[in-house]
């Protein structure tokens, strides 16, 4: 496990509350707008107290410039990133301790707006997926953007970025990992597939899709029914579908 040490901004009550139960030692400091008193805030500050996280009162003005522009809700955290699997490997053995139920990934093939990474860690960690893995070159990385909008699960489900996507599917697939592949184009609709035991599913960035050589190393193909006039849906939205999917099929 490795440990980068840069430091991140934690906007807003979700994310820092997440951070607070499970990595206290991590934030440095926690930055509120001392204009607001109300009861959220004050359970917030009491949090922090109890597990001896610095708290300092600042102005509306100040909180802006940390958190960049994006919306904080008065309060924000500077922090380091949570410890993270050093490779695929470590992810996969800690996987083996997992609830048959939890055994299962998903793939992001060029997905580079955090928006859309936050959203999808966010759905990905309520259906009970084990992690979330991405190339390093062109993914969206987990800033303070992506963790806001994760709203916590950022802080609890492991986003681990590979070198190589192509050879991290051939690492799962050798681990007895089926690779299911989200496509337009696919035969099969995600509703016909079999989304237990242990799975991988694959999408790619919006409008593109995955590319050719993460296509040709997935297992099987599977599409989403599209009975209106849109072509497609957004890749937080699609990761929606297919999580539910799968946590729908593994709670039978």
């Amino acid at each position: 496990m490795s440990r980068d040490t840069r430091e991140i901004c934690l906007l807003g009550f979700h994310a820092i509350r997440a951070r607070l139960r499970a990595a206290p030692e991590t934030i440095t400091r926690i930055v509120f707008d001392g204009q607001r008193r109300d009861g959220r805030l004050n359970a917030l500050l009491k949090q922090a107290e109890q597990t001896s996280v610095k708290v300092v009162s600042d102005s509306a003005l100040a909180l802006d410039r940390l958190a960049k522009g994006q919306r904080h809700q008065g309060v924000l955290a500077l922090a380091t990133p949570r410890v993270q699997p050093d490779s695929l490997s470590d992810l996969l053995e800690q996987m083996e301790s997992l609830d048959a139920a939890r055994q299962w990934l998903l793939l992001l093939d060029g997905v580079t707006d955090p928006h859309n990474l936050g959203a999808i860690l966010r759905t990905a960690d309520a259906s009970g997926a084990a992690a979330v893995i991405a190339p390093r070159d062109k993914s969206a990385p987990l800033n303070d953007v992506a963790a806001r909008v994760s709203a916590g699960a950022a802080d609890h489900l492991p986003y681990l970025q590979v070198t190589n996507l192509s050879r991290a599917i051939d690492e799962l697939q050798d681990s007895g990992y089926q690779v299911i592949g989200l496509a337009e184009t696919a035969d099969q609709s995600l509703y016909a597939a079999d989304l237990t035991g242990k799975i991988a599913l694959v999408l790619g960035a919006e409008g593109e899709g995955m590319r050719r050589l993460t296509r040709e190393r997935c297992d099987r193909l599977v599409r989403l029914p599209m009975l209106g006039s849109v072509e497609s849906l957004n890749v937080s939205v699609a990761a929606g579908v297919c999580c539910y999917e799968a946590l729908r099929q593994r709670m039978k």
